[in-house]
């Protein structure tokens, strides 16, 4: 074979290659970009939810809307009083700096270990860098979740989410079974409605303490209670608020506080009530169980030793 022949063969062979890549991508078709994500992301448990689409929670990306969250480290020690700083960079890679009131604070930012058994909710001071800054308890190691609740100003409420690892001796645990109260000091807080998947759920959270209810408590955040729900599987991130607001003339400072979630699917949930009474915020923590929709098929059972 001469020279010219293995070249015209080599150029056949590279043709064929091609076709086939251009064959395989026309069928699976490009990757998805980030407004696409953003688009889903928009459908997830917060306002505007459509029911019954396949919906995307909050907070499983560090990025979206031409915003990022950065943390300053990724990685520290475990210690009592760790300080953490981070920025939110607009689509340009600046810091941004001005920020939307959003109940109460320009920003929210929520801590929880990936096992969900540390959670803090905390309000970071900005600087005129915009870099904010704030100290934290992870006197606990394990892997951990931030969560930035934000709204820029001119643009929509974002969640944003990154890792944080926290070194040290890590002892991960189990979820808690779901349950209907929780026990924080001398108080009790009562879970009355079921959260059903790809719908808004109607949920009320009864305060009592030493047994007697509790009907003086205290606006927080602009509201008498603040819940957040996180998905155990992936921990997607539902923020959401209670029904009416202090001084409406309607809403009561107790023992109920109802709220409306938006589930995006079946599985376990971990919510997080924080609520405030003589001056003092306290956080109530579930385990909630959102059942299968109307016609699904039921989960495949896990294999034993399976954990969360």
């Amino acid at each position: 074979m001469n020279a010219s022949t293995k070249f015209a063969g080599f150029a056949l062979g590279l043709a064929a290659v091609f076709g086939i890549a251009f064959a395989a991508g026309a069928v699976l078709g490009p990757e998805p970009t980030e407004p696409a994500a953003h688009d889903m992301q928009a459908h997830g448990g917060g306002p505007g939810a459509k029911p019954g689409t396949d919906e995307i929670p909050a907070g499983l990306m560090a990025s979206e809307g031409g915003y990022t969250l950065r943390l300053a480290a990724t990685q520290t020690t475990a210690a009592a009083n760790t300080p953490l700083r981070f920025q939110i960079l607009d689509a340009n890679g600046a810091p941004l700096t001005k920020y939307v009131r959003n109940h109460d604070k320009d920003l929210h930012l929520i801590v929880v270990r990936r096992d969900m058994a540390r959670f803090q909710h905390v309000h970071p001071t900005l600087d005129g860098s915009g870099t904010w800054s704030v100290p934290l308890d992870l006197s606990r190691a394990g892997d951990y979740r931030v969560f930035a609740d934000f709204k820029p100003e001119g643009g929509e409420n974002l969640t944003l989410g990154a890792d944080l690892r926290v070194s040290g001796g890590y002892d991960p645990q189990p979820l808690p079974a779901p349950a209907t109260t929780a026990t924080v000091g001398d108080y009790t807080v009562t879970l009355d409605g079921a959260i059903a998947p790809g719908q808004s759920s109607k949920v009320t959270l009864s305060v009592s303490r030493n047994g007697k209810p509790v009907n003086d408590l205290q606006p927080y955040l602009g509201a008498y209670g603040h819940l957040v729900a996180l998905r155990a599987a992936d921990l997607g991130y539902l923020h959401v608020h209670p029904e009416g607001t202090p001084g409406d003339g309607v809403t009561q400072p107790g023992p109920g506080i109802t709220f409306f979630v938006n589930a995006p699917s079946a599985g376990d949930y971990r919510l997080f009530l924080d609520f405030q009474h003589e001056g003092v915020v306290r956080t109530a923590e579930f385990t909630v169980a959102v059942g299968q929709p109307a016609g699904a098929p039921a989960p495949a059972p896990q294999p034993a030793g399976h954990g969360h």
